[in-house]
């Protein structure tokens, strides 16, 4: 068990809240925030301290950190304060819904792991990812660093993603690829082989119907 502060005063932040209060031993302190964007004292009824005082109120050697920052500039935002908070001294904790399927393969701190995940046994989770909830991680795959793993999302056996990937909802990705670094691949995306670094993949939306909803018939 650890006391826990959490690095956000946002909505993900206020998930992490809930999750580590509900379904976790650890328990949560505080919240932290760059001082520019403190507007209040406390949040979900604990203090919000500036980041940038954290060591000195809440000593790295007593509390653990968790950052559970967006995707915003492909992951780069939550690699910045966690390795920012990592200099300060601190150690992570690591959240893994009891709701996942997991079999106790490595998983990274800072990870944020939420329920119905299938994480299959020889799989290896690097660290400060965010697999949101419902995705299936084949058996031998391997998540690089700082990833972000959208809802439903397929990635097969023997696949290795790159550090500071997103992978949208719904995408599927094919057995034994590997995917670069930094990639961007959208929502119901499908690849079916190898892609390089810093690529963006964008399947094309599904067009609107030519007639309205009130003209259907035997609807």
């Amino acid at each position: 068990m650890s006391d826990v502060i959490i690095f956000g005063i946002g909505q993900l932040a206020e998930v992490a809240h809930f999750y580590l209060e509900n379904d976790s031993e650890h328990s949560v302190v505080a919240f932290t925030v760059d001082q520019q964007f403190i507007q209040q004292e406390s949040f979900r009824g604990l203090p919000i301290v500036a980041f940038e005082d954290i060591e000195a109120r809440y000593l790295p050697s007593k509390y653990k950190m968790f950052v559970p920052i967006s995707y915003r500039k492909v992951n780069a935002l939550r690699k910045d304060k966690y390795q920012e908070a990592k200099n300060k001294g601190y150690n992570f904790v690591s959240y893994i819904s009891s709701k996942a399927t997991y079999y106790g393969t490595p998983v990274g701190e800072n990870c944020f792991v939420f329920e119905d995940n299938v994480i299959q046994p020889f799989t290896r989770i690097g660290h400060n990812c965010i697999l949101w909830s419902g995705n299936h991680i084949g058996h031998h795959s391997v998540i690089g660093d700082h990833c972000f793993i959208a809802s439903h999302v397929v990635i097969s056996g023997g696949v290795e993603i790159g550090e500071r990937s997103f992978i949208g909802v719904n995408a599927t990705l094919r057995d034994n690829l590997r995917i670069g670094a930094e990639n961007v691949i959208g929502a119901g995306a499908i690849v079916m082989k190898d892609t390089k670094d810093k690529q963006v993949f964008v399947p094309d939306a599904t067009q609107a119907f030519h007639k309205k909803s009130n003209e259907l018939k035997n609807f």
